[in-house]
């Protein structure tokens, strides 16, 4: 499955609980910390300055959330199929029991089909939306990373850390870089 080449702006929802706990997230619905809450804030000021075509988030509380600090004046959309991987019976245990990413958690989602009902969703937000802002999880940005780059071992995107991607002739076909708050690589069609 290939990703629609249409520009969008991805960022990954502020530090939840989980997070600040070194806990596997997951599915687990975990608030934003006191930090996370700040983050989102701080993130505003670059975010919420576009009108974005939609904000979508998963259905999950710290990406909805998220939107609502840092954008605070758009409408969210939240997409189920957006949510972070099921890690099965390692959903709130310590990060260092995260297994490989093709090892399939007991209980828990194969990366196939994670990443399967992760790329459905995003080409269906691209396929209706001229420029979306998608507030996710680490784990979508590594689905994103798999597609173009061909693995989904990547650094660990930061929180509310914008990233853009466009579509380029560069060799994996996209442009990657910071979001700074406007679209100058870019002519909107």
């Amino acid at each position: 499955m290939t990703l629609i080449p249409k520009p969008f702006v991805f960022a990954r929802h502020a530090q939840s609980e989980f997070n600040a706990a070194f806990r596997i997230g997951g599915f687990t619905d975990s608030p934003l910390s006191e930090t996370g809450i700040q983050q989102a804030k701080d993130a505003a000021p670059i975010l919420s300055a576009i009108d974005w075509s939609v904000v979508a988030t998963s259905t999950l509380q710290r990406t909805q959330e998220t939107a609502f600090h840092a954008v605070p004046k758009q409408t969210i959309m939240a997409y189920e199929q957006l949510k972070e991987r099921n890690w099965g019976d390692l959903e709130g245990c310590p990060i260092e029991q995260q297994l490989p990413y093709d090892v399939t958690p007991p209980n828990g989602e194969s990366w196939r089909d994670f990443e399967t009902r992760v790329l459905g969703a995003l080409n269906e937000i691209l396929s209706e939306h001229s420029w979306p802002l998608i507030i996710a999880h680490s784990g979508v940005y590594r689905v994103l990373n798999n597609v173009i780059n061909g693995t989904p071992y990547c650094p660990r995107i930061g929180n509310v850390t914008p990233i853009s991607f466009v579509p380029s002739q560069d060799e994996n076909g996209w442009e990657i870089t910071p979001f700074k708050g406007s679209f100058t690589c870019y002519q909107m069609p």
